[in-house]
């Protein structure tokens, strides 16, 4: 499995440099909603990670360092 770069999936989802940002909360920022968390889930499938989003915290979510975390997770 290639490495996954969380910044450049969540600018294509975003379309917004600001996800460049160190700890930028993803959600307080408007940056993601739930409907790119859908989209987000379905592109790392592509890379065979599956996040069940009902099982998992929630907080993880709002930076990119947490959603790295998920996505080490489920690997």
């Amino acid at each position: 499995m290639s490495e996954i770069d969380v910044k450049k999936l969540l600018y294509d989802i975003c379309e917004d440099e600001k996800v460049y940002e160190d700890n930028i909360d993803l959600i307080d920022s408007g940056l993601i909603d739930s409907f790119a968390f859908i989209e987000l889930f379905s592109k790392l499938e592509d890379y065979g990670v599956e996040i069940q989003p009902t099982r998992i915290d929630r907080n993880k979510l709002r930076t990119v360092k947490g959603i790295e975390e998920l996505i080490n997770e489920y690997k």
